[in-house]
């Protein structure tokens, strides 16, 4: 019975690991309910979200306040405020040299939803646990929570296609891609310097067979706002916005991009 439990358990790492949703088995809405990826298609493009099972098993009365949440701008979010918290913690190794997925697996055990923030659940002293929830059966020290602020979308669900309402022309579909792809060449490099793979923006030109000029004007990109990257995703953002236009003199404060961006 051991060995099988020890093999499901295996399936399931790997079915996770197999799976875009990084937050999977760790995201509850502010009632408890489990909130569990899904997606949508539009236009070509596939949207992904995650959404409480309370709403998607029919139960909309017993849902928490915030029921469905664009995946990207919250595990965008989440990454960055863990990163930021552990990299303030003298004891705590270096965050940024681990990917995503393996930063959420080995720190985060739970996250609650709320409409003005992110309740963070952090594993005690990073210990990453084989389930999600093995945390908190038989916790070892106190948890220790954080908060990350965040203002929740107001989505409107029509025919099952999720959307802000909104009046602005529509950002194109090839507008789209071409930022989401300068978006995440940025992030890569980003991680590329922080992994040691590259030593320089230099050499991370020489490798894009492009100048460096043109590497340091995207590399900024790797710093978007969550919100913004969600606009984008769901093509909400200004029609009118450019490569170049938005990674031009960047500011570091997401306000401030933001602001710029209009949004």
């Amino acid at each position: 019975m051991q060995a099988k439990r020890a093999a499901n358990a295996v399936d399931r790492q790997v079915r996770l690991r197999g799976s875009a949703a990084i937050l999977t088995g760790r995201l509850f809405d502010d009632r408890g309910n489990r909130m569990s990826p899904t997606h949508t298609n539009k236009q070509g493009a596939r949207y992904r979200y995650y959404v409480s099972h309370a709403l998607s098993q029919n139960r909309k009365a017993e849902a928490g306040s915030i029921a469905r949440v664009p995946a990207p701008e919250i595990e965008s979010l989440m990454c960055d405020g863990v990163r930021r918290y552990l990299g303030s913690m003298a004891e705590a190794g270096p965050p940024t040299a681990l990917a995503d997925r393996d930063l959420i697996e080995r720190h985060v055990a739970r996250v609650i939803v709320t409409p003005q923030a992110l309740e963070v659940r952090l594993n005690p002293a990073g210990e990453q646990a084989e389930e999600p929830s093995a945390s908190e059966q038989a916790p070892c020290r106190p948890p220790i929570t954080i908060k990350l602020p965040w203002i929740a979308p107001s989505f409107v669900a029509i025919k099952g296609i999720l959307h802000a309402p909104s009046t602005k022309p529509a950002m194109s579909p090839e507008r789209r891609d071409a930022l989401l792809a300068a978006i995440a060449k940025a992030r890569g490099w980003i991680e590329g310097i922080r992994l040691g793979r590259f030593a320089s923006f230099a050499e991370i030109a020489e490798h894009e067979a492009q100048g460096e000029r043109h590497i340091r004007l995207l590399a900024p990109l790797a710093l978007l706002s969550p919100r913004i990257i969600a606009a984008i995703v769901n093509a909400t953002a200004p029609a009118d916005l450019t490569v170049a236009g938005l990674a031009k003199a960047l500011p570091y404060s997401w306000a401030e991009q933001e602001r710029r961006t209009r949004l």
